[in-house]
């Protein structure tokens, strides 16, 4: 028996939370992406079960779970990544899942770091109606793990005409001089 195509997205994403791995096709996975698979400093446990916040909590900074896992923003200009740009691979800080490559960075002048597009499956957009108005949330799709908003239709010159406002804190990056030639 045949699941409807939305059920089987949903068992699918189901399926990634608990294996944790990106939802991503293999024809994405490029030798430097697979390395940083890999290599993440920061990685889930291999337990089925989601991490409550003690056990966020242990893993990461008071700062990282503030704005990871209770939804929270860092001060506009004051990351680390906001005027960075090095070749390589922006991963989620609770779980080590490529987020965004550095291609896909762009200076919004918004005060946080600002890309056009995430590695496909890897970002769960949300309807945000907190602060008296509707948003998009971004979320790290294998751990939830909040890492800011998406806007569209603001008419910078992207592919996409997308910015998502990422919380440096949300992110580690690893170098990867290869992203620049994929």
């Amino acid at each position: 028996m045949s699941l409807p195509l939305y059920s089987r997205s949903i068992r699918n994403i189901k399926l990634a939370r608990l294996t944790r791995t990106p939802i991503v096709s293999s024809s994405q996975f490029t030798p430097s992406l697979t390395r940083q698979l890999h290599t993440s400093p920061i990685r889930m446990s291999d337990s089925s079960k989601p991490k409550n916040d003690s056990e966020w909590r242990a893993v990461l900074s008071p700062e990282q779970f503030r704005i990871l896992r209770q939804k929270g923003t860092e001060l506009a200009g004051t990351g680390q990544y906001n005027k960075f740009y090095e070749d390589g691979i922006y991963s989620c800080a609770g779980c080590g899942t490529p987020l965004y490559k550095s291609t896909t960075k762009f200076d919004s002048g918004c005060g946080w770091p600002a890309f056009f597009d995430a590695l496909p499956g890897a970002v769960t957009r949300t309807e945000d109606r907190s602060l008296w108005s509707v948003r998009t949330e971004i979320t790290c799709t294998a751990c939830g793990g909040h890492l800011g908003h998406v806007f569209k239709g603001e008419g910078f010159p992207t592919p996409t005409d997308e910015r998502h406002c990422v919380n440096s804190v949300s992110l580690k990056f690893a170098e990867d001089k290869n992203v620049k030639n994929e």
